[in-house]
């Protein structure tokens, strides 16, 4: 399994990391922090140290019931931040959180190199074409409505089976507009109940069917902290714990908030699952 990043073949047969960089004032866990370009590469600099692949830049928190963003505000807030990082890493790779196409187009103009759609093209028409115009990788994740309805949207009659269907029809679209990097998300905590989430990990493998690369999010979530009667500041030990979990059934990049941890449990699993 590999996609082309600005020319660079990057092969994920390998789980990669992918290091979240919210330029947010509102994002669950992170909101806030990097507010300025100094934090925004202070930041960005920590990340690819402790050895982020990619670096996932998003201005619109997609957390549940949070609130709407006008695309110029996004706009104003990722591009400045993907700018900076490319201009200090330039060999950087940068995927761009956004479910926007217009903002994805000036995204990648800036130096970014996958979009990161956690609608996969539901809220915005113009998304696929756009994808397949700019000739990047495209993931695609799983929801149902947006963040402001998505916990309403939790009825299933068999949560795995109609995701799968959905990530079919989605790929079928993809690939009729042309664009052959793609890349799935499950989406946990996205349209899900505490239960679904983790009838969905332990599934996970299951995923493997659709033979593209699986991207596993679960960073601090609420997944992981409501059942510990913690909170996100408290959940590190958990993410990792899920990580392990979802790499040992066939995840290819985790997205995370820490880096480090995530090399780490990569490091180990790929003792136990050789390539």
């Amino acid at each position: 399994m590999t996609i082309n990043c600005n020319g660079r073949l990057i092969d994920l047969n390998a789980p990669k990391v992918m290091g979240i960089l919210n330029v947010t004032p509102d994002s669950f866990f992170d909101g806030g922090k990097h507010a300025n370009g100094a934090a925004v590469l202070q930041h960005a600099e920590r990340l690819l140290s402790e050895g982020a692949d990619f670096i996932d830049i998003g201005g619109y928190s997609s957390r549940p019931g949070a609130t709407d963003v006008s695309q110029s505000e996004e706009m104003a807030r990722v591009i400045p931040a993907v700018e900076a990082v490319i201009a200090e890493f330039p060999d950087a790779l940068i995927s761009i959180d956004t479910f926007r196409s217009d903002v994805a187009k000036a995204a990648i103009a800036s130096g970014a190199a996958i979009v990161n759609d956690i609608s996969a093209g539901n809220l915005d028409q113009k998304m696929l074409e756009t994808v397949a115009s700019l000739r990047v990788p495209y993931i695609m994740m799983h929801m149902r409505g947006n963040p402001q309805t998505m916990q309403t949207l939790t009825d299933y009659n068999d949560i795995t089976k109609e995701m799968l269907s959905y990530f079919a029809e989605k790929i079928a679209a993809a690939r009729s507009y042309g664009i052959s990097d793609l890349i799935v998300d499950p989406g946990f905590g996205f349209s899900k109940t505490l239960a679904q989430n983790y009838e969905v990990m332990q599934k996970l493998e299951l995923f493997a069917l659709i033979d593209l690369p699986v991207l596993v999010g679960v960073s601090r979530k609420g997944m992981i902290y409501r059942p510990l009667d913690a909170n996100a500041e408290n959940a590190l030990n958990g993410t990792t714990v899920l990580n392990t979990v979802a790499l040992m059934k066939g995840a290819k990049i985790l997205r995370v908030h820490d880096v480090k941890e995530a090399v780490e449990a990569v490091k180990l699993v790929s003792l136990i699952n050789p390539r």
